[in-house]
């Protein structure tokens, strides 16, 4: 069983459609008949094969849906941040302070005076934090959200690929199912035919 699902692998990737970032297309099948011919499997092999590339693609679905899920709740956070910085940048030698309410703890709040701010610590990530004046802390900030926001753009992209891949492949399991469950009953007719002949 195993070896017929590498063999239908081998000639599913070689007619298959396209690619897009290591996530293979699916092929639609038009003729089953000729679609199984080619690929030298029988019904219960292709579908044993059609099945597992379904759940390969579910599977890279919910990745994707994570890595969208971690980037839309991190491009709020770095827009805040750029806010922060940017307010800190404007009260800068007015000679007027900032007055901010910070988060100590959970649910415990202090409030600071900042006066004429020069730089910036920003968390990099892996409990590491780093000083920044308050223009590079803006254009690293900057950075950082333009990648976030090209990043969530192709994730995107590949969710709506992955969501069409999934389709064709479920359409073309009915239509092998269908085709096989067809075969068996004209199969079914011509041995009653011939019986009463």
């Amino acid at each position: 069983m195993a070896s017929s699902s590498s063999e239908a692998g081998a000639a599913a990737a070689s007619v298959s459609a396209t690619e897009r970032r290591g996530i293979p297309g699916a092929q639609f099948v038009e003729d089953v008949e000729t679609y199984l011919n080619q690929s030298g499997l029988d019904v219960n092999s292709a579908l044993s094969f059609l099945q597992e590339r379904l759940q390969q693609y579910k599977l890279v679905e919910m990745k994707l849906l994570a890595q969208q899920r971690d980037l839309q709740a991190k491009i709020p956070d770095i827009e805040k941040c750029l806010d922060v910085v940017a307010t800190l940048q404007a009260k800068k030698g007015t000679g007027e302070p900032l007055i901010a309410d910070f988060e100590v703890s959970e649910g415990m709040y202090s409030q600071a005076r900042i006066e004429d701010a020069e730089s910036v610590c920003l968390w990099l990530g892996a409990n590491v934090m780093l000083e920044y004046s308050c223009e590079e802390a803006t254009d690293l900030l900057q950075k950082n959200l333009d990648n976030a926001k090209a990043s969530l753009e192709v994730l995107v992209a590949d969710l709506l690929f992955l969501r069409d891949q999934v389709t064709i492949t479920q359409v073309t399991i009915a239509r092998v199912y269908n085709w096989d469950v067809h075969q068996k009953r004209r199969m079914r007719e011509a041995a009653i035919t011939e019986e009463e002949s």
